[in-house]
């Protein structure tokens, strides 16, 4: 038997002796823990055994009080399950040991949901849980259908709200887009889902999203919706493509004819505006020309009223001034002669000198 200062337990007094079978298993552990050493010897191993445990989950505490938040998150700590603080990035200390635990969400990041198609490497919440062929089947309002693909981008507007309010909160916003998509569609006919109504949608689905997921209180913002491809079920499709190019055709043909109009009416258009400006252009020509001669009329029979004797004498000699120069042959007769004067014709010489 050992002594009595090598007992564990001799400080609470001597102890009454082990039978031999257990004094046989607790050598036999011993031996398979400590390497088969036994007394003093095995005592001091299963110290330093100890220290060393308790040393390295000292560290490993350590080591996992620190952690780090990305810039474009924030971390949401909860002390024994219970909300405790939200914490901004960079590096924080936690208590270690499952005291305190924390979930980074993505707050700055803007995050996307595809229905109906995959974009490869993009990670997509609850996009492994739902059948993407299913999900884009729709029904119009004029009762027909429609494959309908969309992404919906959104934002972590309130991490507590998103972690803790609803649960699965990225697979309840893929149920409150399908819903919401099915119903928008489901109010239009199906030239208008594929054709001319995609922005209208786009917009009124952005609109009810939002309220939904307020009214869910899920924390998240709805940036945007975009309807991707909308096409007719394959069974019917290529008579579809057929009577798409039939309104293409169409579209052409009026749009040829347009340019065609376009083209001719405003020239036409031009050329009348153009005579009308000559006409009255001329018209004021006119006018003027005939006001500033009846003016002058006036002056003259004005002047002419002073001294009319002067005034007819001076108006026969300028008249004869403009008129005499362009007369190639001139004949002077006297009234009181009784035949004809001989002039020398010198315009004529002039004429044929030169």
């Amino acid at each position: 038997m050992p002594s009595q200062n090598d007992d564990p337990g001799s400080q609470w007094g001597s102890r009454p002796p082990s039978p031999p079978d257990i004094e046989q298993a607790i050598d036999r552990l011993k031996s398979l823990f400590l390497g088969g050493g036994s007394g003093k010897d095995s005592g001091r191993s299963l110290g330093g055994l100890l220290t060393a445990a308790i040393l390295l989950l000292i560290v490993v505490s350590v080591w996992s009080a620190y952690y780090t938040v990305p810039s474009d998150s924030v971390a949401v700590v909860q002390r024994f399950g219970m909300y405790l603080k939200e914490v901004p990035p960079g590096l924080h200390f936690r208590l270690p040991l499952g005291i305190d635990n924390t979930t980074i969400v993505p707050v700055k990041r803007q995050l996307k949901q595809e229905f109906g198609f995959v974009t490869p490497g993009a990670r997509d919440p609850g996009q492994g849980t739902r059948e993407g062929g299913r999900e884009t089947q729709m029904v119009t309002g004029d009762l027909n259908a429609a494959l309908v693909e969309w992404v919906v981008q959104y934002r972590i507007s309130d991490p507590v709200k998103f972690l803790f309010e609803v649960r699965e909160p990225a697979e309840t916003l893929r149920y409150v887009s399908e819903s919401v998509m099915r119903e928008v569609v489901g109010d239009r006919t199906v030239d208008e889902v594929i054709t001319i109504g995609r922005q209208e949608i786009e917009i009124e689905a952005l609109v009810k999203m939002q309220e939904l997921s307020t009214k869910y209180v899920m924390g998240i913002s709805i940036d945007q919706v975009q309807l991707k491809n909308i096409n007719p079920p394959r069974p019917v499709q290529e008579s579809f493509n057929e009577v798409n190019q039939a309104q293409q055709s169409k579209e052409k043909l009026i749009n040829e004819a347009r340019r065609e109009y376009n083209k001719v009416i405003p020239l036409a258009e031009g050329e009348k505006d153009q005579r009308i400006r000559e006409a009255d252009g001329y018209r004021l020509k006119r006018i003027n020309e005939a006001e500033g001669d009846a003016l002058r009329f006036n002056a003259l029979f004005t002047e002419y009223q002073k001294a009319p004797e002067v005034t007819r004498r001076r108006i026969y000699i300028e008249t004869m001034q403009d008129v005499m120069p362009n007369i190639d042959s001139k004949v002077l007769m006297d009234n009181a002669g009784a035949g004809l004067l001989p002039l020398l014709s010198l315009d004529g010489k002039k004429e044929r000198q030169q």
